[in-house]
């Protein structure tokens, strides 16, 4: 395996791996180790270029940090992507591989499941280090918590907007029927909310039209739902320029990482009288369940940790009142005072 360290500027370290045996192409970026080793899901996607896979691991892994300060987490923050289509490569060949790569930093990185990835593939990373969490063995699928985290804040996000946590009555449109989305359509079904939902993939849909009856868009058309609350739940950078004039919603809360296009895009959701919810507030819960593993908690602590998400979120929207910024900006002042405690 060849491996090679690129300098880039605000993250501690970012390497670059190849293994034509397996033909695995990855990258893994360290943002912060200050407050504890940096934690980060392995993403597995087909990008059209390296750089366009590097752009999205350095914003991911900046994410992470932010995601595991906010919470006063004795962590830090990393990513990791495999390059590639995961239809046509050998997965076992292919997360030996990163398992290796992984391996190589010593402990300094920690990675668990992301897009494209499962507690299975984690398994298979986890017979070349012990650097790996959300292995079946353990906590394994997150998305339960993450789902649960991002319904918490929806319910703290209402309840700041309109004085009610009460969701019946309110319709949801949600982006994305992946893990997280189909389990967070049935807690907003439960809790009496009508649904429009979109994806890629037709066959997740129908599953969440089939189990709470929701009406299904064309993915694109989800952006122009006549909806109260906005759920995105896929890939980022959908909060842009083209798609905030099509938003109905007044609230914006959601599992997908980087939603914010642009960090300025949550100015102008603030200008628009949107309340956005800082997906790396919103999206913890996988990391809290991570935590069994990491930091020795019991599913309690970490169901407890999730659900103080409405907490959190309450705090955040309230700062960005008083101080008259957006809700990203208020969040990455409470992160980074908690980052300058070490």
């Amino acid at each position: 395996m060849e491996i090679t360290e690129k300098t880039t500027s605000g993250h501690e370290k970012v390497v670059f791996a190849r293994d034509d045996a397996s033909g695995y192409r990855g990258i893994i970026a360290i943002h912060s180790t200050v407050l504890g080793p940096a934690v980060g899901g392995t993403r597995f996607w087909n990008y059209a270029t390296e750089e366009e896979a590097l752009t999205d691991v350095l914003r991911l892994s900046r994410g992470m940090t932010y995601k595991t300060a906010l919470p006063r987490l004795p962590l830090g923050g990393g990513k990791a992507v495999i390059i590639g289509d995961s239809k046509k490569l050998n997965r076992e060949l292919i997360f030996r591989a990163h398992g290796r790569f992984v391996d190589s930093l010593g402990g300094r990185f920690i990675t668990a499941e992301d897009v494209g990835t499962s507690p299975a593939d984690m398994e298979i990373i986890r017979s070349q280090t012990n650097h790996v969490g959300g292995t079946l063995s353990n906590s394994g699928d997150p998305s339960p918590f993450t789902a649960r985290g991002v319904f918490r804040a929806i319910q703290a996000a209402a309840k700041y907007r309109w004085g009610r946590e009460d969701l019946s009555g309110l319709t949801v449109a949600l982006q994305g029927c992946g893990n997280v989305g189909y389990h967070l359509a049935k807690s907003l079904s439960a809790a009496g909310a009508s649904l429009i939902v979109s994806d890629v993939d037709p066959q997740r849909t129908a599953r969440v039209v089939a189990e709470v009856s929701a009406q299904a868009v064309a993915a694109d058309e989800i952006f122009d739902a006549n909806a109260d609350i906005f759920a995105p739940c896929a890939l980022g950078g959908i909060i842009n320029d083209e798609t905030i004039p099509r938003l109905h919603a007044k609230l914006v809360v959601g599992a997908a990482n980087n939603q914010l296009l642009e960090d300025r895009h949550g100015d102008v959701l603030k200008e628009k009288d949107v309340l956005y919810v800082p997906d790396y507030a919103a999206n913890a819960g996988g990391v809290f369940n991570g935590c069994t593993e990491l930091l020795g908690w019991s599913r309690e602590q970490s169901l407890h940790k999730v659900d103080e998400i409405y907490d959190t979120v309450l705090r955040i929207l309230e700062l960005a009142h008083t101080g008259g910024v957006s809700t990203n900006h208020a969040a990455d002042q409470i992160a980074e005072q908690h980052l300058d405690l070490r």
